[in-house]
C-alpha cells in the first residue's frame, strides 16, 4: 500500500469515534462500517495529507483506486472520493473511467452525489466527450449511473446544457426507482433557480411522477 494510502487511513483511524459509528452505518443503511468520522472532516483530513505529498495526476488517480478497493470503513472510500477533488484532478477527462468505477462499485447515494460534482467539472472542461460519456450512463444497466447522468449538472447555472438534460431525464422519466424519480426532480429544481420558466414548461409538457413533480415545482410558487 503506498505511503500517501497508509497516512490517510492511520489519520482516519486516529479520528475515528466508535460511539458515533454505529449512529452513521444506520443512517447511511451501510454494510460497510464506519469509523465515526464526520464527511468535513474526512475531506479536511485528505486534503492536509495530500499537501505533504508530490501530488500529480498519476499519483492521485492510483491512490485514490487503491483506498476505493481496499477501504474496510466507508470513511475510507469518502476519502479517495477526496482525492479525485483535489485541483490537480478535476476537469481531468482521464478519471472519467475512475469517477464510473466508483459509481457503478459504491452504489449508494452519497457516493454518486459525490461523485456527480466531478462530472459536473468535466462538463465544463471537456463538454463534448462528457456529454457523450452521460448519454450513455443515461441508458445504463444500473441505476446508479442513470441518477449520476441526471444529476451531472447541478449548479451549472446558465451553463447547464438543456438538451442533455431534457434528455437523461426523457429516458428515465418512467423508471420507477425512487433514486431516479428523486434525481429528476432534484436536477429540475436546481435548474429552476437559473430558469423558472423553462423547468415549468418541461413539467407541463412531460409526463413526470408525482415524486419528481414534486421536487421540481418546489419553489416555482
Amino acid at each position: 500500500m503506498s505511503l500517501l494510502v497508509d497516512e490517510i487511513r492511520a489519520a482516519l483511524i486516529a479520528e475515528a469515534d466508535p460511539e458515533r459509528a454505529p449512529a452513521q452505518q444506520a443512517y447511511m443503511k451501510s454494510e460497510m462500517p464506519f469509523l465515526g468520522v464526520s464527511m468535513p472532516r474526512v475531506r479536511a483530513l485528505t486534503r492536509e495529507i495530500a499537501k505533504r505529498h508530490s501530488m500529480d495526476l498519476g499519483v492521485c488517480q492510483a491512490a485514490s483506486r487503491e483506498l476505493w478497493d481496499a477501504a474496510t470503513h466507508r470513511e475510507e472510500r469518502h476519502a479517495a472520493l477526496g482525492l479525485t477533488g483535489l485541483r490537480v484532478a478535476v476537469g481531468r477527462l482521464e478519471l472519467i473511467d475512475l469517477h464510473e468505477y466508483q459509481a457503478r462499485t459504491g452504489a449508494w447515494w452519497d457516493y454518486v452525489d459525490e461523485i456527480s460534482h466531478r462530472i459536473s467539472a468535466l462538463h465544463d472542461a471537456h463538454p463534448a466527450e462528457t456529454a457523450e460519456r452521460v448519454r450513455a450512463w443515461a441508458r445504463a444497466d444500473t441505476f446508479w449511473l442513470r441518477r449520476l447522468a441526471i444529476i451531472s449538472q447541478l449548479q451549472r447555472k446558465a451553463r447547464t446544457d438543456t438538451e442533455l438534460l431534457t434528455e437523461v431525464i426523457e429516458v428515465n422519466a418512467t423508471d420507477t426507482e425512487f433514486f431516479i424519480r428523486k434525481a429528476i426532480g432534484w436536477a429540475l429544481r436546481d435548474y429552476a433557480y437559473e430558469s423558472p420558466e423553462w423547468v415549468r414548461a418541461f413539467v407541463d409538457t412531460h409526463t413526470l411522477s408525482p415524486l419528481s413533480q414534486k421536487e421540481a415545482r418546489k419553489h416555482l410558487g
